[in-house]
């Protein structure tokens, strides 16, 4: 009985969230619509502007929507400063599948790798393209497009851990980014993505309703400079990174303990 009516009290909330991930999709592909359109018209250096700038607005206002109903609580401020900022790669972990579209919602100068099946999609391929994403097909061309686009003043942001965590507190990095960054010379600036929401984790399902408010907070980390070792570089920033997931994650697991744990008197 008590499970049945734990069941019918998280109806409202599931609704609430499918219309909420019906909005992204609808939001999504008319964008993408209207993307198809702009890059037929449209120069490629203002196609690009365009096409980036809007992606950054309608997944801010997917944030402030989510945010609004109280599914989600985000804290992303500590990006907010270095949105004008050129020719910097922004480097983070990667816990769920929404991180990609928190750090570009507010970075609207930025670019992403991406799965080149995904240039392919109804519902991000024509923006990307408009965008001027860039593909993970090939290894060489990737980097031959990210230097270049950092060199024009873009922004630049990698997921090293190639996809979402599967192996906490993270996947071995995956070499390019200190490549990329020695050859255009910029730096990298490390971003921490907190959450101790599972949800769209890696094998968490879509549909499944996960504890709610989601929370996730962005904190800036160290800024690297490009080095003529790109692979010493490479060691050192997996290491950073690994640490200090690590003890976010232990200082989480230690005070979700001291929530749950039953209070001791003296009598």
């Amino acid at each position: 009985m008590i499970r049945a009516l734990r069941l019918l009290a998280t109806i409202p909330m599931a609704l609430l969230l499918y219309a909420l991930l019906l909005f992204l999709g609808v939001m999504s592909l008319g964008w993408n619509l209207i993307a198809m359109i702009l890059d037929l018209v449209l120069p490629a250096r203002q196609g690009l502007r365009i096409g980036r700038a809007g992606i950054s607005w309608g997944y801010r206002l997917f944030w402030n929507v989510a945010s609004a109903c109280r599914m989600m609580r985000i804290d992303a401020s500590c990006l907010d400063a270095l949105r004008d900022e050129p020719g910097v790669i922004f480097v983070a972990n990667h816990p769920t599948m929404l991180d990609a579209l928190l750090l570009v919602a507010h970075l609207p100068k930025s670019a992403c790798i991406m799965k080149a099946s995904l240039m392919k999609n109804v519902f991000l391929g024509a923006g990307a393209r408009l965008a001027h994403y860039i593909r993970n097909d090939s290894a060489r061309t990737m980097v031959r497009l990210a230097v270049n686009d950092l060199r024009h003043g873009g922004q630049l942001v990698i997921f090293p851990e190639g996809t979402r965590t599967v192996t906490p507190p993270l996947n071995a990095f995956r070499p390019g980014v200190t490549l990329i960054a020695k050859l255009a010379q910029a730096p990298i600036q490390t971003v921490f993505i907190d959450t101790d929401s599972p949800y769209l984790g890696k094998g968490w399902p879509l549909w499944r309703v996960p504890p709610l408010p989601v929370v996730i907070k962005l904190r800036l980390g160290q800024r690297f400079s490009p080095r003529q070792d790109s692979a010493a570089l490479l060691t050192q920033l997996d290491q950073y990174f690994r640490q200090h997931v690590a003890q976010q994650q232990r200082e989480q697991t230690a005070t979700a303990a001291c929530q749950t744990s039953p209070l001791h008197t003296l009598f």
